[in-house]
């Protein structure tokens, strides 16, 4: 008799146990990477999706269309097409009078070259936790020619007193990611920290880095704020970490 129950006993057990294991299997296989039309929240315009639509040149004044014509320049980032957070900053055309260059200068005009740029802007997109910034820059990071497994030790936030043998992260890259993330990340930047940064890329090259880390936490607060999203058909590159 009690050698029956506790048969019956491990076969529930077994049960779940398998039960268990099928329930995370099905979880991770419909966990998409690939955005669909169901996750975009209700109140998201289609032509910018965000909260608002995109701005029409039409429909501002006298001083708004000369700042739309300067984002809009045909030497501009944006000469095809408007999208992302600088199509809401436009709702305020006098602050992105002010803020594109600043933006235009801290990714393409420091001394930095773009593959340090990018790898700049992914440990930033890394320690805020921003889906649509990491999403639009890893491309972008390895265009510029920043290394694969320089990309996944940002992306999984792998120490760096452990990644000895990661290809291309020399004393600069180091120096970037450790800065990064303690200037977003800690209560500040440590002594060390600075001094080294300081050392390697001088006192404008390290208020330049400020600068770009302090540039994509903007980006970043406009894209929370706006709750912008990664169109349908985009794919999700950085790991649900909320």
């Amino acid at each position: 008799m009690w050698r029956y129950l506790l048969l019956i006993l491990f076969s529930v057990v077994i049960s779940s146990d398998a039960a268990k294991t099928e329930s995370t299997a099905r979880t991770t296989t419909t966990n998409q990477t690939i955005v669909s039309e169901s996750d975009i929240p209700r109140d998201i315009q289609r032509d910018s999706w965000a909260r608002l639509p995109l701005p029409r040149r039409e429909q501002m004044d006298a001083d708004g269309k000369r700042v739309y014509d300067m984002v809009r320049h045909p030497d501009s980032r944006y000469a095809d097409s408007l999208w992302g957070p600088v199509a809401m900053w436009l709702y305020s055309p006098e602050m992105i009078e002010h803020v594109f260059p600043f933006s235009t200068y801290l990714r393409f005009g420091t001394e930095k070259d773009q593959r340090l740029t990018e790898l700049t802007i992914l440990a930033t997109a890394r320690e805020v936790r921003s889906q649509y910034e990491w999403s639009a820059h890893e491309p972008l990071a390895l265009a510029a020619g920043l290394e694969p497994e320089i990309v996944e030790l940002v992306k999984n936030r792998q120490p760096l007193t452990t990644s000895a043998e990661v290809p291309g992260l020399g004393d600069n890259e180091r120096t970037i990611i450790q800065f990064t993330r303690e200037a977003i990340s800690d209560e500040h930047v440590s002594a060390a920290t600075f001094a080294h940064a300081q050392e390697l890329f001088g006192n404008q090259g390290i208020m330049d880095l400020t600068g770009l880390i302090g540039y994509y936490n903007f980006v970043n607060i406009t894209l929370k704020s706006f709750n912008l999203q990664l169109a349908p058909g985009r794919e999700q590159l950085l790991p649900d970490l909320w």
